[in-house]
């Protein structure tokens, strides 16, 4: 049974010192509460051991926001999945559209990130979505379908089973327009179809496929009600608690 997933994405938000007071008003607030999704906090990499030590586990899971494509070696500036992995993060955001567009990450160097964060245990949220002139010219579909099939479907079916996908309209990313409810199902409807087409009903059944665009406290019981969202990816209402806790309890 897939689960829900609710993952906040703080982006290049927050000192050190910021975040892990964060990270602990979220722990607090998550406390003696019945939740009924994963929650899941994506941080800066200076942030995560810290931030890996300050929370309960069992109740909140740390994800790096990107890693290298590189195992290890002369690469200045890189973090190796071995390396996010030993920060006691479990999950690693790849493929976001910012690295995309802002660092050209292509569908090889995402294979390859994908490759090096299994094999070290991470749990990929894979990122997927359209720009707005994609979708207004009816191509998103195909955007979509391509980028999964591109990155992902050289993994055999058990690895593709420890995939999150996060479905991010681009268009809808940080400028206050989501899809709607309906537009939202319509596509992860449609990415649930792919996955059943390259892996059958088990796989694509048992995959977590988030929303992220512009979700917040407003919107998202009404998208996570979809048969098809089964959690979001959220970036400016993970910054606070307050706004953040809503989406959570959302489920």
């Amino acid at each position: 049974m897939r689960k829900n997933i609710v993952a906040g994405n703080w982006k290049m938000n927050k000192n050190l010192q910021e975040g892990v007071e964060l990270a602990k008003e979220l722990n607090e607030a998550l406390k003696g509460k019945s939740i009924n999704c994963d929650v899941v906090i994506g941080t800066p990499f200076i942030h995560l051991a810290s931030v890996a030590n300050s929370v309960d586990s069992d109740k909140i899971g740390v994800a790096a926001q990107n890693c290298a494509d590189k195992v290890s070696g002369a690469y200045t500036g890189e973090v190796s999945a071995e390396m996010v992995a030993s920060t006691g993060a479990k999950y690693v955001i790849l493929g976001h559209s910012e690295r995309r567009a802002y660092y050209n990450e292509t569908a090889e160097i995402l294979k390859e990130k994908v490759g090096l964060a299994l094999a070290n245990g991470l749990t990929p949220i894979f990122c997927i979505g359209e720009v707005l002139e994609e979708r207004e010219s009816e191509k998103h579909f195909d955007v979509v379908k391509s980028q999964i099939v591109d990155s992902l479907f050289d993994l055999s079916a058990e690895d593709f089973g420890k995939i999150v996908l996060a479905y991010e309209p681009v268009w809808a990313i940080g400028t206050g327009k989501t899809a709607s409810p309906a537009q939202a199902q319509e596509m992860h409807a449609f990415i649930r179809k792919t996955l059943v087409e390259k892996y059958g009903n088990e796989v694509a059944d048992n995959t977590s496929i988030l929303y992220g665009g512009s979700a917040n406290a407003d919107n998202a019981k009404e998208l996570f009600s979809n048969p098809d969202v089964d959690g979001g990816l959220i970036g400016g209402a993970s910054l606070s608690v307050d706004k953040f806790m809503p989406v959570i309890e959302a489920f």
